[in-house]
């Protein structure tokens, strides 16, 4: 499960928290609104629990992006708001 990240609107970091039932494959990607990957956060195996990852968009343009979490056959995305 897929948690709004907070705070939101943001500048220049946020915190995402997911959950995710069983081991599984993970994948967390940042999109900008044109569906450009613009950072991958998570990329690895990881066991069931509850996880948080930082954001760092200091490097980004102010603007809405879209984050997706992928674990196993899930895929859940939110949106999110840089401010700056």
């Amino acid at each position: 499960m897929l948690s709004q990240n907070y705070p939101n609107p943001f500048n220049p970091s946020t915190t995402i928290s997911y959950s995710i039932a069983l081991a599984s494959s993970v994948r967390l990607v940042v999109y900008d609104v044109l569906g450009r990957e613009v950072a991958t956060l998570i990329s690895a195996k990881q066991a069931a629990g509850n996880y948080r990852v930082n954001f760092n968009a200091s490097n980004l343009s102010s603007g809405v992006y879209f984050y997706r979490l992928q674990s196993g056959a899930n895929v859940q995305t939110r949106k999110m708001l840089l401010v700056k």
